[in-house]
């Protein structure tokens, strides 16, 4: 304003030539000027005092929250509500970090309005203001940025919880800092904070309020529950999965992880809208986390059969190949899980045997965790049905590995690897390599003492054995066999019984031979 007055002020109407009328015009607006900056409202110590109070001390006083309401004309929640949303544009088109009394000016626009909850007229509803009979929302219920209900509730670095359109804009513009703490986030993964989305639905259902709706619609899903969830997030987590920004696509491909952990209905919207493809891409990504996060999707949605088709058609099994071969352990293992439930398709066992599979599968019997050995077992038992894919077992040294396993009892895999044995058993190279690891003593054993499923192929794999060799056969009749089969004849599964029946024929006919030279 002082500007333009010095400006008015100082104009050279002479030289200008313009008309009498103008420079009337001109001279009226600047003595207007002139009266208004005179006119300057005086610093309102009231109001200053006031704020502070509202801003630094942790109990405001009623009085002085009524007397701020009238000051700054925030009468209402939508008043108060368009005040919070300013502030964080304000933030976000600062295009800095936030400004230094970020978290105390949130603060005071929140006690606003509690204040203006507690002290709302009932009839005031034309204002937008609350009805004092309305339930109070839960504080946690609140976005701390809009202070709005939640309707999809999401975590990030900090723990903290933020309504999921406000932190997406927030962190879309650049900003790296929790709005609430202020403390830099680790990282911009955005994480559903399912609990919390449940606990805000029974409080709706028991309070009569609305129940919030993600935007979309929601729309019965071919398994029962409503899909809009995913409806909501695949367009946004599509184009961010596509991003250029190794965050984006981390932070996208971890999202979808958990949806498709999440239900069928979920599985289905996310291969219809075409993440597949792109999560394809992701596994040769050069960022570990995101390589996991997009495996372990795969892995979710693969669980749909349907999928099973796409993700194959899509050429992932090659990459998976590739991260189960060099990815992180848990990459390493998901990936493993993957080619189990890809390999469930029968067409599909010589395509990952014809990958590579098989010798990094073996690999990770014994360098993977529990559950890593177990899901690479059940692959190369899956993959093990097809006749190639046994040869390129035993040349990957499957044998060895699975002795040390079954001879290990507190490995707990016993079931994983006599399954395995007694089907490469089938092939005269599996035969070869599984009679020259010496099994005989450990396979008498297990008849003696095992589960019945694992009597079953524990006799079907001494059977084999057996009837193929006379060593083995000898060193069997040494070990007490014959009684062991005997009571299996009585107590054991159908296949059992007649395994064992066929060994001991086979026994008694070979004792006999002996008798008779």
């Amino acid at each position: 304003m002082c500007q333009l007055e010095k400006a008015l002020g100082g104009i050279p109407y002479s030289k200008l030539g313009l008309t009498a009328e103008v420079q009337e015009q001109i001279r009226l607006v600047h003595s207007q000027i002139k009266r208004a900056k005179e006119r300057t409202e005086p610093y309102d110590n009231q109001l200053s005092l006031d704020l502070s109070s509202a801003m630094y001390e942790q109990e405001t006083r009623l009085d002085v929250l009524r007397r701020l309401s009238e000051k700054l004309q925030l009468y209402t929640m939508d008043d108060l509500k368009k005040e919070s949303l300013a502030l964080h544009e304000m933030v976000i088109h600062a295009g800095g970090d936030p400004v230094d009394h970020l978290e105390q000016m949130a603060n005071t626009l929140k006690k606003l309005m509690d204040f203006t909850m507690e002290t709302s007229d009932p009839s005031d509803s034309g204002k937008g203001s609350w009805s004092s009979s309305s339930p109070v929302i839960p504080e946690d219920f609140r976005c701390p940025m809009c202070f709005e209900l939640m309707q999809d509730p999401v975590i990030v670095a900090t723990g903290q919880t933020y309504e999921r359109s406000c932190i997406e804009k927030w962190i879309d513009a650049g900003l790296k800092t929790c709005p609430k703490t202020q403390l830099t986030l680790s990282h911009t993964i955005i994480t559903p904070n399912y609990a919390l989305r449940s606990l805000i639905t029974q409080w709706c259902e028991s309070n009569g309020v609305k129940l919030p709706k993600k935007p979309g619609n929601c729309k019965p899903g071919k398994f029962g529950g409503c899909v809009s969830e995913c409806d909501a997030d695949i367009g946004p987590l599509l184009k961010r999965l596509s991003s250029t920004r190794t965050e984006e696509q981390r932070a996208a491909a971890g999202e979808l992880r958990l949806l498709a952990k999440r239900n069928a209905d979920n599985r289905i919207c996310i291969a219809e809208a075409g993440a597949i493809p792109l999560l394809v891409q992701l596994l040769s990504s050069s960022d570990p986390r995101t390589q996991e996060h997009a495996v372990t999707a795969l892995l979710n949605l693969s669980i749909h059969d349907k999928n099973k088709g796409n993700i194959v058609e899509s050429g992932a099994i090659p990459p998976i190949v590739e991260v189960l071969k060099s990815g992180s352990m848990e990459a390493r293992e998901n990936a493993a899980a993957t080619l189990f439930s890809l390999s469930v398709v029968d067409d599909y066992k010589v395509a990952i045997g014809n990958a590579g599979a098989i010798p990094a599968l073996v690999d990770l019997l014994s360098v993977g965790s529990q559950r890593g050995k177990k899901d690479a077992a059940t692959a190369l038992f899956n993959l093990s049905i097809y006749q190639g894919n046994k040869v390129k077992a035993v040349k990957a040294g499957i044998v060895s590995h699975l002795m040390k396993l079954l001879e290990d009892v507190s490995a707990g895999m016993m079931d994983e690897s006599l399954a395995i044995l007694a089907i490469l058993a089938s092939n005269q190279e599996g035969k070869l390599a599984i009679g020259q690891a010496e099994p005989i003593p450990v396979l008498v054993d297990v008849i003696k003492t095992s589960s019945p499923r694992n009597r079953e192929n524990g006799v079907a794999l001494l059977l084999a054995l057996c009837t193929s060799s006379e060593h083995h056969l000898t060193v069997a009749l040494e070990l007490g066999a014959e009684e062991v089969l005997k009571e299996l004849t009585e107590s054991g599964t159908a296949r059992a019984k007649r395994k064992a029946g066929s060994l001991l024929e086979h026994m008694h006919k070979f004792k006999a031979e002996q008798s008779a030279s």
